[in-house]
């Protein structure tokens, strides 16, 4: 059963623990896409998700069982690390978040269920402007090749989407995310579902509750 959010400026989410999410993730909806929901959503590990063209309000994801990365265990291909030995590639933070959401955004804007529409857009320029929202880039000489974006709290990302525009861009920039988030022993790059490309990159599988005890040990 899904529970509405309390709409009258009150900040607040139910807890996944005691009413559980469905198969998928989804547990309740409604409420707005402001800096300080946001906020205490990704500190519970909870997300938005939902097609801006058949929902008029966000609807709020928390899956119980978690797909993450941890950074040391990024698994990098044999054909991958030949590639960046060869020092052809450069990768940058936050140097343009704007294009890389953008990109993000283009592949599916015209399906029917687009989720990466100008209230998302706007939502999380907003927090990366707040410092909590960053960007990778990859790029080949002065040409974008790749991205990902996401939510930092912590010593932790929330990964929201990725794009390549050559082979292995994403993959570049998801390499040079883990290997600066790899300091922390503590970090986790929280890929909300599972794919096939990011299980071939050392994603797994944890419970929810293993996974809430590694944010209240990083998020200030």
């Amino acid at each position: 059963m899904a529970y509405e959010l309390i709409d009258d400026g009150e900040v607040w989410f139910p807890d996944p623990l005691v009413n559980p999410p469905d198969d998928d993730g989804f547990f309740c909806y409604g409420g707005d896409l402001s800096v300080d929901r946001l906020l205490l959503a990704y500190s519970h590990g909870i997300f938005p998700w939902y097609s801006f063209r058949w929902h008029n309000e966000p609807l709020w994801y928390c899956p119980m069982d978690r797909f993450v990365i941890f950074p040391r265990e990024i698994h990098i291909s044999h054909s991958m690390h030949t590639m960046l030995n060869k020092h052809e590639y450069s990768v940058s933070f936050n140097a343009c978040f704007d294009r890389v959401i953008r990109n993000c955004s283009e592949p599916r804007i015209d399906q029917s269920g687009a989720w990466l529409g100008d209230d998302m857009i706007k939502a999380y320029t907003e927090l990366h402007k707040r410092g909590f929202a960053q960007s990778v880039e990859a790029w080949h000489g002065d040409e974008l090749i790749g991205g990902l974006y996401g939510v930092t709290l912590g010593s932790c990302f929330f990964g929201e989407s990725m794009f390549s525009l050559q082979p292995n861009g994403s993959k570049i920039a998801l390499i040079a995310l883990a290997t600066a988030l790899s300091q922390d022993e503590n970090s986790l790059i929280d890929c909300q579902f599972e794919t096939d490309h990011l299980k071939s990159m050392g994603g797994r599988h944890i419970s929810y509750e293993e996974y809430m005890s590694i944010l209240h040990q990083t998020i200030p």
